[in-house]
């Protein structure tokens, strides 16, 4: 289906990060956009503000008139995590429709563009989020699709007056095996949707498939160490091709100097703490000056880069209390989160609230989940946010509990969460997960601030 030829579009799932960024695309380019979700959310709620029209309950009677019977130009984008016998999904398997999937559309878009794609286990949207920052703020330009929202835009898709576009390669379904990237980078291979894959194995092939998809006269950019061939490598350490060196911090922020083959930035200064967001934007600039973007141009963006809303987001920062909230659901992903605070706060008692996200992901990375939480000073521990998933027996925040080692540990419901901070105040909270942690963000906020 040619992008051109597309006039109403209804998305099965709209309220997820990658969804609603087509959707606001769609109706930006002046398409009827109409999509259904399960749950009413502040997302949705924008969405709705902006003229999308949305309905929360799963059943046919509920579509706009437009959508009852298939027409040309037509199109149903669905999200992999929607249910085989959701009726909505049914209705237009059955009837005829134009059924793609939110990653063929991203495929469709960028056909015929400059596109730039950023795959990994993890760190691509904040990565992704600082290039298409980059590239806005220099004024070089570009249309970008986030897998989070940018703080400095509050927005998970920008849109751009050039060729250019910034997409961020999912690797769950293998979605992003639709992308034809000029320039690819793999930010991460770390073992994950082993639901999906089975085994690290298969899913280092779907990145091998995913950095062959690149042009003929593209680059391909890798984390050093990553097991993919003919790659400029980056990292932050003396030896990739792409480095970061002389890395401290100084106040809240973090500071190092861009070396490449070709350039050298000295004093870049960063506000998103820790060495993997120093790597994600180490990056970003040799992306940004593989476009031929001036390096003043380029420092002074990264300086002015607010970070991705649930990415190590501040939601209190004073004297006596500081609150961060961050996405993290991998167990490397809680590790560099860890790290970070620790350095930035090494001083102070670190009040942990998790929430695993997902049966599978849980019983296949237990005891790494485990050491990781270990190490938190205190941790209050949710039950697994099943997502897509139905229950697996056996696998429970007990099941978890059970295997790490801290002794200042709980199990706890989202509401005796609110009582505890409530009563014991901590000094240093995070919040980290992918579920429905992010409903306790203003909550403890207020109870913080009214502390």
């Amino acid at each position: 289906m040619e992008l051109s030829k597309i006039n109403r579009v209804f998305f099965i799932g709209v309220g997820g990060i990658g969804m609603s960024a087509l959707a606001r695309y769609f109706a930006k380019r002046g398409q009827d956009v109409c999509g259904y979700d399960k749950t009413k959310t502040r997302l949705t709620e924008t969405l709705a503000q902006e003229g999308i029209q949305i309905t929360y309950a799963d059943e046919v009677s509920e579509l706009p008139e437009a959508f009852l019977h298939p027409q040309e130009d037509t199109l149903v984008v669905y999200t992999p995590a929607i249910p085989k016998d959701a009726q909505l999904l049914n209705h237009f398997r059955n009837h005829g429709f134009v059924l793609k999937k939110r990653s063929e559309v991203l495929g469709i878009i960028s056909k015929g563009m400059f596109c730039i794609g950023i795959a990994g286990t993890h760190g691509k949207t904040t990565t992704s989020s600082i290039v298409a920052h980059i590239l806005k703020d220099t004024g070089y330009d570009c249309t970008a699709f986030l897998g989070g929202i940018a703080s400095n835009y509050n927005s998970n898709v920008l849109f751009g007056k050039n060729n250019v576009v910034v997409v961020e390669a999912d690797e769950y379904d293998r979605s992003f095996l639709t992308l034809h990237p000029d320039i690819a980078v793999v930010t991460s291979m770390d073992a994950d949707h082993l639901d999906i894959y089975g085994d690290k194995s298969h899913l280092e092939e779907s990145f091998r498939l995913y950095a062959g998809q690149l042009k003929a006269e593209g680059k391909l950019y890798v984390h050093e160490g990553l097991p993919l061939e003919n790659s400029i490598t980056y990292a932050a350490s003396s030896t990739a091709d792409a480095k970061a060196i002389n890395l401290r911090v100084e106040g809240a922020k973090f500071v190092f100097d861009y070396v490449d083959p070709n350039h050298q930035l000295t004093d870049v200064s960063l506000m998103l703490p820790g060495k993997h967001n120093v790597e994600n934007t180490t990056v970003a600039i040799a992306i940004a000056l593989q476009l031929g973007i001036d390096t003043e141009k380029v420092k002074l963006a990264v300086a002015n880069f607010k970070g991705v809303k649930r990415r190590f987001e501040y939601i209190v920062n004073n004297e006596s209390q500081i609150y961060i909230d961050d996405y993290a659901h991998h167990p490397e992903e809680l590790r560099a989160c860890f790290d970070a605070v620790r350095q930035l706060y090494p001083t102070k008692k670190l009040t942990v609230i998790f929430q695993p996200h997902l049966f599978t992901r849980t019983r296949d990375f237990a005891d790494d989940f485990a050491r990781v939480l270990s190490t938190a000073d205190e941790l209050l521990l949710l039950d697994v946010y099943p997502a897509r998933e139905l229950p697996l027996e056996g696998i429970n925040a007990q099941f978890l509990m059970d295997k790490i080692t801290l002794g200042n540990k709980r199990i706890v419901e989202k509401d005796a969460v609110i009582e505890y901070i409530a009563q014991e105040k901590p000094e240093l909270i995070l919040t980290v997960g992918a579920g429905d942690i992010d409903t306790l963000i203003e909550p403890i906020k207020n109870t913080l601030n009214h502390a």
